[in-house]
């Protein structure tokens, strides 16, 4: 896989989670600053990863996770299949 093919792949991983991210709080009836006094965090921290403007490491995503109601081996399926169909279209 090409340098480029890599990077459009990550990117596309990338757009995918910040989606079902959004698309959890939301479902959770959950507004930035509830998840973010859930997490012990600044609101700013919720909307920089969901606009993309901050990564997640995976101790983090699980907590987010925790908030969300959803737990982490779903959220990684639900991002397998979003990733899947994103690349196809």
């Amino acid at each position: 896989m090409t340098q480029a093919a890599k990077a459009i792949g990550n990117e596309v991983y990338r757009h995918a989670l910040r989606r079902l991210l959004r698309r959890a709080r939301l479902a959770a009836g959950l507004k930035q600053a509830e998840v973010a006094v859930r997490l012990g965090v600044p609101q700013s921290f919720v909307s920089k990863y969901e606009a993309g403007q901050r990564k997640l490491d995976l101790i983090e995503l699980r907590a987010v996770c925790a908030v969300l109601g959803t737990g982490l081996p779903a959220l990684l399926a639900a991002l397998e299949a979003e990733a899947a169909g994103a690349g196809t279209q």
